[in-house]
């Protein structure tokens, strides 16, 4: 039965997953016990300590383990699950995963954003040449159809996993981009240099299942769900800059947002 005390004895500490994570229950807190168990578990996997492929406990053992009910662990790992932290495979019970990228809404760059969460992101370019201006390209970076425009596709990888597949047009009077630049920095640190960096832009999210060279790059397995974005960005004097289509593995990446009321 789990009620609260305030005795030395209503504390009692486990070792979780294989002798590498530790998890306090402190009986005398107001926090519910599934979420103490959850953001400790959470702690464990964000610092590393927890490394995906790693196994977590069954809940039959944490339940012996931690003195907790079982509906107590099962509400803890769904959080997990919840937050995309962990998944519950058949045969092999609760297993870590990839750290999702959960990148805000803003105007910034995937690879900046990736070096300020402490990751190691990696480029490799697969394509980077000067071709004439399809008719959607043209639309949104707003020239005539055929006009020369930069056309640049990349495989963006944190930590040594595939991520995303990048697509961005630009005009090619407006930018100078040189591949190894892409190889070691990212797009918008190269415009940036160049005072062009866009300064704001017209987005669209979406989502669907990546096509079978995406699924390959990206290394998943078909169907892949996959998420998209749409980009059209604009410098400080309200120029067309870049036009970009996005493709990222949904197991991998999110979008956070901040939401207020009207």
């Amino acid at each position: 039965m789990e009620t609260s005390g305030g005795s030395q004895e209503s504390r009692s500490r486990s070792t979780v997953v294989q002798g590498r994570a530790d998890v306090v229950i402190d009986r005398a807190s107001p926090v519910p016990l599934y979420f103490q168990i959850a953001r400790q578990l959470e702690a464990a996997i964000t610092s590393g300590t927890l490394r995906p492929g790693d196994r977590i406990e069954g809940d039959l053992e944490l339940v012996q383990r931690l003195a907790v009910s079982r509906p107590t662990v099962r509400q803890a790992m769904d959080w997990l699950v919840d937050q995309g932290l962990v998944v519950r495979q058949r045969g092999l019970g609760t297993v870590v995963v990839p750290r999702q990228v959960r990148r805000p809404v803003e105007l910034t760059s995937l690879y900046d954003d990736l070096v300020g969460e402490g990751r190691d992101p990696t480029t490799m370019v697969l394509r980077m040449e000067t071709s004439p201006a399809s008719e959607t390209v043209a639309q949104a970076l707003g020239l005539p159809l055929g006009t020369p425009v930069l056309a640049l596709e990349r495989l963006r990888s944190a930590d040594g996993q595939p991520l995303g597949i990048m697509r961005n047009y630009l005009p090619a009077d407006r930018v100078r981009v040189e591949r190894d630049d892409l190889e070691r920095r990212g797009l918008y640190d190269v415009l940036r240099s160049q005072g062009r960096q866009p300064r704001m832009a017209e987005q669209t999210i979406g989502a669907r299942l990546a096509t079978a060279e995406e699924a390959r790059l990206l290394e998943g397995r078909r169907p892949l769900p996959v998420l998209t974005m749409a980009r059209t960005g604009f410098d400080g004097s309200g120029q067309t800059i870049e036009y970009a289509k996005h493709s990222y593995r949904a197991d991998r990446y999110s979008f956070r947002t901040s939401l207020v009321t009207r």
